[in-house]
């Protein structure tokens, strides 16, 4: 890769970013489509965001990446949300343009994207479990319920920030039944279709074991983690265990990774070639 004065900078604020696989999958991208940029990770502590964010137009990068724990609290920091993340309350993409930053959700289309290609599963009329409300579960809960599912289940560690999400979610699709709850889901797994673990729970470096329990799920319901590294997560693994269909997070990464890279280029960067990347990534690491 050749760096000269006049590329063009992008990167990923978060918190861990150790972990990261993105400055591979983006990296490789550019150099396929012959791009002038280059993607770097930045560890942000929660204090240092403002600054952070203020670096973005002081030093003209094109944009960055937003992850744990940033999605929420750098909205107040940026001039303009586009409608999906305004509506979702979280930002995972943002785009400098002559020094105005707008952010942008990839995380709810991406996820989307990915469960339909590699399960086929239609959220319609169903019953979902979703684990976690924070930045990326917002995501998620927001995009399942366009989609219209009977019941959508919210479960989160401290019961309040379930609540205020089904609350709030509630008031703009009345159709779906959303039920807040914490972590203890055994009454729900009966009736349930998909459970979606949106939390940090079994990455690499985090705490692991299972986030929730799984036993008493239906034999064709489907578990999905976006935990991405480790691929095979505790849950994962016990989900297989069960004989239960998955659905790992590495797709989510990649197809988020995808609407990134076009928002900040305009150009169409290969899924398939992404993917490959993200593979070869993993197994370097």
């Amino acid at each position: 890769m050749k760096i000269t004065g006049r590329t063009k900078v992008v990167g990923i604020f978060g918190d861990p970013v150790e972990h990261s696989i993105s400055p591979y999958i983006h990296n490789a991208s550019f150099e396929a489509l012959g791009l002038d940029y280059v993607y770097v990770p930045f560890r942000v502590k929660k204090e240092r965001l403002p600054q952070c964010v203020e670096a973005i137009r002081a030093l003209n990068m094109a944009g960055v990446n937003v992850t744990i724990p940033h999605k929420e609290s750098i909205i107040e920091l940026l001039d303009e949300l586009d409608n999906e993340a305004a509506e979702i309350g979280a930002v995972n993409t943002v785009v400098n343009t002559r020094g105005r930053l707008k952010g942008y959700n990839t995380d709810c289309q991406g996820y989307l994207n990915s469960l339909t290609e590699e399960t086929g599963f239609d959220p319609t009329g169903k019953t979902i479990i979703v684990v976690g409300a924070g930045g990326a579960g917002r995501a998620v809960v927001y995009g399942l319920v366009k989609r219209k599912p009977e019941r959508l289940i919210i479960a989160n560690r401290t019961i309040e920030r379930a609540r205020s999400l089904a609350e709030e979610v509630a008031e703009r699709y009345g159709s779906v039944e959303l039920v807040a709850t914490t972590l203890k889901i055994e009454q729900y797994l009966p009736a349930c279709h998909l459970l979606v673990n949106t939390t940090s729970v079994g990455m690499q470096g985090a705490k692991g074991g299972l986030v929730v329990p799984i036993e008493g799920l239906p034999e064709d319901a489907i578990v999905s983690d976006i935990v991405y590294k480790p691929l095979d997560t505790p849950l994962i693994k016990e989900a297989e265990r069960l004989g239960l269909r998955v659905h790992r997070g590495l797709g989510m990464l990649v197809h988020q990774a995808a609407l990134s890279f076009e928002l900040w280029t305009g150009k169409k960067p290969s899924i398939e070639g992404m993917k490959f990347t993200a593979v070869q990534s993993m197994e370097a690491l």
